[in-house]
């Protein structure tokens, strides 16, 4: 007995120090000061698009008002892709295709989603951490059917790599994607070429895709892994402008955003280290999660730690437009015919790295839309 009880002091006392080694190496960070203003709309100008069982991740919606989002994969959603029919929520395209079949084109922890100009609805499938394979589908909405997939190779995209988010070019023929890599911190941007079937890893490590060192301070917790570790997460936010000229992106956890000329990712040419001198650190932001743009080239991000959408104009000044505690972890963004913008409500300070049970308690969970003043390209 007294060598069984001797084991378990050692056993307890290594667990100790491997959490003290965690803390010491991945616990800590600054906090961002506050970077939102008073509001110029009101709190009713936010308008509930649906109440949810799980938290919705992103949404796009077509230029004739059809409503396309995914269920966020960290709340064990019983489907992946839906479509809002007469006010309720249908898997899209159909239910088979949320189910895992051994040979058949399935869903497997799709996150991210866009309506392009060609009127084709893409979902990038992250797969599970790279676990599975990670995908980009394109169903044309006039048949609903798969007109695109394309499997990532595993040097562009393996375990454990996230394709976290994306944005299409006007003329739907390049795809640029937000590789956040939250486990290996290897984040990146991934430029796929459609009609070429090929795809590339960019700025593999740059400092414009890696985090920062701060902690989101999310309405009711601070977000620290089981009280050691800090979420820091690199690169996710991502915009393109609507005429597929510039590139804007940056890190959750980082205090700014950066862009770059969309002709020069795609140019194959261009050098690793040439490629990195045309980054442009473009303005300070919020911590953040999704980005759009508007037709005036304002930028806007859903900022996290305050329950708050902010715009950030060419003039590179942070403005608030819209704050509501109802926005709880402002997430996805698209925008709809008639000004709507849609942004999706993740609550992901409920829903990340806590019980079943608490997610179930946080229920219901919410898409919004509002009317910011100007307009955008539906489903972008």
């Amino acid at each position: 007995m007294k060598r069984l009880a001797t084991a378990g002091g050692l056993v307890v006392a290594l667990l100790l120090l491997l959490a003290g080694v965690v803390r010491v190496l991945m616990g800590g960070g600054a906090r961002l000061e506050d970077r939102t203003t008073a509001p110029l709309l009101p709190a009713a100008a936010l308008e509930v698009v649906v109440d949810l069982d799980h938290p919705p991740g992103n949404v796009a919606v077509s230029a004739d008002g059809r409503v396309f989002f995914t269920l966020h994969p960290d709340g064990a959603p019983p489907l992946q892709v839906l479509e809002l029919i007469d006010g309720r929520p249908m898997p899209y395209p159909d239910a088979a295709f949320q189910q895992p079949a051994d040979g058949t084109p399935h869903f497997q922890s799709p996150l991210s989603l866009r309506i392009d100009r060609q009127n084709r609805l893409w979902v990038l499938d992250y797969a599970d951490y790279g676990r599975g394979q990670p995908r980009l589908v394109a169903f044309d909405l006039a048949t609903n059917t798969v007109v695109h997939q394309y499997d990532f190779p595993s040097d562009v995209a393996g375990f454990p790599s996230m394709l976290n988010d994306f944005q299409v070019a006007p003329d739907g023929e390049m795809i640029f994607i937000a590789e956040t890599s939250p486990i290996l911190q290897r984040p990146a941007l991934i430029v796929y070429d459609v009609a070429q079937r090929r795809s590339r890893r960019l700025l593999d490590g740059h400092a414009s895709v890696a985090t920062g060192d701060y902690v989101i301070q999310a309405p009711g917790r601070d977000m620290v892994i089981y009280g050691l570790a800090t979420l820091r997460i690199a690169v996710d936010s991502i915009a393109l402008d609507q005429r597929g000229e510039w590139l804007y992106y940056g890190p959750v956890t980082g205090d700014r955003l950066f862009r770059v000329r969309a002709r020069d990712l795609t140019d194959p040419s261009l050098a690793p280290d040439a490629l990195a001198a045309r980054v442009e650190d473009f303005a300070a932001k919020t911590l953040s999660d999704g980005l759009t743009m508007d037709e005036q080239d304002n930028v806007y991000l859903s900022d996290m730690e305050h329950s708050a959408v902010v715009r950030l104009g060419q003039d590179r000044r942070l403005t608030t437009l819209i704050k509501d505690p109802r926005l709880r972890w402002p997430d996805g963004f698209s925008f709809g015919p008639d000004g709507w913008l849609y942004v999706t409500a993740s609550s992901l300070q409920n829903v990340l790295f806590v019980p079943a049970a608490n997610v179930r308690a946080h229920a219901p969970y919410q898409i919004f839309r509002f009317k910011p003043g100007v307009a955008g390209q539906p489903g972008h």
